[in-house]
């Protein structure tokens, strides 16, 4: 899995302050925008990847989408929409 990459990107991702894409764009050189303020950001070597929504004015960004390359493939990269159901996921 990605679990050990995805936690770097968050803890160097979260002491960063960006004011644009353009910003952002010269520390993740593989970052994409896609609409909306959306981000995608490959990750583990672009085996997977994480889709997010920046707010640059507010300093917010919340996660939309993460998976698996080929997932990512399947989806609608502009309209997918966060799945509030992992909310509730409860590990066994």
């Amino acid at each position: 899995m990605a679990k050990m990459q995805l936690l770097i990107w968050y803890n160097e991702f979260t002491k960063l302050d960006f004011k644009n894409f353009n910003e952002l764009k010269r520390v993740y050189g593989n970052a994409s925008t896609i609409s909306n303020d959306r981000v995608v950001f490959n990750i583990k070597g672009n085996d997977f990847r994480l889709e997010v929504s920046i707010n640059f004015p507010q300093a917010a960004c919340y996660v939309i989408w993460f998976g698996a390359h080929k997932e990512y493939d399947k989806i609608n990269v502009e309209t997918v929409v966060f799945d509030t159901a992992i909310l509730n996921f409860k590990k066994k």
